[in-house]
């Protein structure tokens, strides 16, 4: 079997290898959660909010792609199957059946609020053990934090 070798110590690669596997959970999850919303989603702003929630897909999808391949690069081998996903998401539960624009936006705006919560936890932890890492972790909540925003702007 090959193995990949990690350039970080076993103590930094422990650090690294959780947060990276933590983030990869959440940004599956978050993925999931607004294409669920995103078929779901009814009410007068529905054509808005539809398109905005792809937005985060994308960008969930994009990054979790990244982060699963940080992992790979240091020797860690990424878990985002489902079951992992649904036992170690912090995001709540997804509302099911239609859901109403403005229970949407709320919806977007708590789970994105608890990702970046984490994410930022993340970005503390990695500074030291490994920086390559930590910049991951910075682009990732940059772009999480402007859909944040405009998920609350919503809220008016």
């Amino acid at each position: 079997m090959y193995v990949v070798k990690s350039p970080l110590s076993d103590a930094d690669l422990k650090t690294v290898s959780v947060a990276l596997q933590g983030a990869l959970v959440d940004l599956v999850d978050l993925a999931l959660v607004a294409k669920q919303v995103h078929w779901n989603v009814v009410g007068p702003r529905f054509r808005s909010i539809h398109l905005q929630l792809d937005e985060v897909v994308d960008s969930a999808r994009r990054y979790s792609d990244i982060v699963a391949e940080r992992l790979s690069t240091l020797g860690v081998p990424p878990d985002g199957r489902a079951g992992t996903v649904a036992a170690s998401s912090g995001i709540g539960a997804t509302p099911e059946g239609w859901v109403k624009d403005t229970a949407a936006v709320k919806t977007l705006v708590d789970a994105l609020g608890v990702v970046i919560t984490r994410m930022r936890e993340r970005l503390e932890a990695t500074g030291e053990a490994d920086p390559v890492s930590q910049d991951v972790f910075i682009g990732v909540t940059a772009d999480l934090e402007k859909h944040h925003w405009m998920f609350q702007a919503e809220n008016g």
